[in-house]
């Protein structure tokens, strides 16, 4: 084996460097801590804060509006029927799901999707405050 040089071990640093975060596991979207009265309150416990609202570059869709549904521990969303398709992620906490047809349980960095018509409750099971981050899928 060759020997290396301080020069070759700077650029050979250097690239590791820049190249380590391609491979690093992928990170969830941070959720803002938020305090007790921000949002508003749509049961007990539960209140829903608008984060932000983009144009649709998918046909079906003519925007995309992202919402934190910011759950206590222990607070509870009852059945509720959706308006929109909805593509889920939980950023904090941990929940229980049910559907008409079945129920689970996720954590953080777990994903669902809620179908427009659909029945779907949620339960946050952790001691921590829990939030799911929603986009919700607004029809052309």
């Amino acid at each position: 084996m060759k020997t290396i040089n301080r020069r070759s071990a700077i650029a050979l640093g250097v690239t590791a460097a820049a190249v380590a975060p391609l491979f690093t596991t992928t990170t969830f979207a941070k959720t803002k801590k938020y305090g007790p009265k921000e949002g508003k309150e749509i049961a007990p416990g539960v209140r829903l804060v608008e984060v932000g609202t983009g144009n649709s570059d998918i046909p079906a869709y003519k925007s995309i509006a992202i919402v934190d549904v910011v759950f206590q521990p222990g607070a509870h969303a009852p059945q509720t029927v959706m308006d929109n398709d909805m593509v889920c992620t939980i950023t904090s906490g941990a929940f229980t799901i049910k559907k008409a047809d079945k129920e689970f349980k996720l954590k953080v960095g777990d994903m669902y999707t809620c179908s427009k018509g659909k029945t779907d409750e949620a339960t946050n099971t952790s001691k921590e405050v829990g939030v799911h981050r929603i986009a919700v899928l607004v029809p052309a």
